[in-house]
């Protein structure tokens, strides 16, 4: 644990733009479910006990010494496989989708990928500083490969193709901070090109995923004659509409005709950015990003100030998942990538969301608590 002394050194500036999300994300998420039959009392209930949850869950891994994770990573990485096995044989589809374990007769849903995240982080990050010697010899790449790999395998059966690409960015951006050669990177992209064609043309056949080949088709080559895209794209339609009606200061917070008469679909998780453009504005969309920003670089910033390679590969590892989360869900709102149903950090609704990246905050202050404090 941690003495007294040390938590003079906690990153207030970082926790509190962390909370300034959540706070933005439990009003927006009170907003984007009034028009529910109960005014959504039960989501807007629900995450708030989730952030409560989640603040415990933040102060606790802060305490603990970030270095005893590498001891346990193992033990981790195999709780990860066996709760996606889990998925495969108790969990319940949704949407198409069988990513949920339910839990307490179903009042909450468990979702492994999302705690595999920091896992892999956590793991990866401990095996990298413990064969530093290796990382030129292409062989250590492929058994790094191999240890993301069979989690994926099982995500990819799901079908959650989002979760995938993210594991294989974390896998990647986490080779390439410890010294990966470029020449393996160009090797590396190549096989992942392979594999993303693959998984496209396999997607195509399934009845399953064909859902998400046709995103990314009707992305490339968009047909607003046919009534197939129309009905595809229908989201995404709808969150352009609430994104470009917002204007520079939206609608009014709780009055935005798009979230308020349910044409935007899944507002207050996967088009929450969409609903807060259309109720707040230009302007409210920039705060948001703005505070990401922030977050991110201050996490990249303590990265930098670690005492040992191992901190600062989970500091480096839980910015990318931030960053890439955020500008996922953003960027797909606004059309500017597929759909990947990514939820925005700390704002999307969700238990397994919100206390997998406030665990991931914690590792950080754990790291900054250990070294000095971080000049503003």
């Amino acid at each position: 644990m941690v003495s007294s002394k040390i938590w003079r050194h906690f990153d207030f500036w970082l926790i509190g733009a962390v909370a300034l999300l959540i706070i933005f994300g439990v009003a927006m998420i009170r907003s984007a479910v009034l028009s529910s039959p109960d005014a959504g009392a039960r989501e807007l209930s629900r995450q708030l006990l989730f952030a409560l949850a989640g603040i415990a869950i933040l102060v606790i891994v802060s305490a603990i010494d970030y270095r005893l994770w590498g001891g346990v990573s193992g033990w981790l990485y195999g709780v990860l496989i066996i709760l996606l096995v889990l998925v495969a044989v108790l969990g319940e589809a949704v949407f198409g989708a069988n990513r949920w374990i339910p839990l307490f007769g179903g009042a909450y849903n468990l979702q492994p990928s999302e705690i595999g995240k920091f896992i892999l982080v956590l793991g990866l990050g401990h095996y990298l500083v413990n064969n530093a010697e290796q990382m030129r010899r292409f062989r250590f790449i492929l058994k790094t490969l191999v240890y993301i790999g069979v989690p994926v395998l099982f995500i990819a059966v799901q079908p959650d193709f989002s979760t995938c690409i993210l594991y294989g960015v974390i896998w990647l951006a986490m080779l390439w901070a410890y010294g990966l050669r470029w020449e393996h990177l160009l090797i590396l992209v190549g096989l992942a090109g392979l594999v993303g064609a693959l998984g496209f043309f396999i997607a195509i056949e399934s009845d399953e995923a064909r859902y998400i080949a046709q995103r990314v088709v009707y992305f490339f080559l968009p047909n607003p004659e046919s009534r197939e895209f129309r009905d595809a794209t229908y989201n995404i339609t709808q969150a352009l509409v609430s994104i470009g009606s917002g204007g520079w200061f939206g609608q009014g917070y709780g009055a935005g005709s798009q979230v308020q008469f349910r044409f935007l679909k899944v507002r207050h998780t996967d088009y929450i950015f969409a609903t807060i453009a259309h109720e707040l504005g230009f302007v409210g969309a920039v705060i948001a990003i703005l505070l990401f920003v922030f977050v991110i670089l201050r996490i990249f910033q303590a990265g930098r100030k670690a005492r040992d390679g191992y901190g600062q590969l989970i500091c480096f590892g839980v910015g990318t998942v931030i960053m890439f989360e955020a500008f996922s869900n953003i960027a797909s709102n606004m059309n500017v990538l597929p759909v990947t149903g990514s939820p925005l950090p700390f704002v999307s609704y969700g238990g397994s969301s919100l206390w997998t990246f406030l665990f991931g905050i914690g590792l950080v202050e754990s790291v900054i608590l250990r070294h000095k404090q971080i000049e503003f």
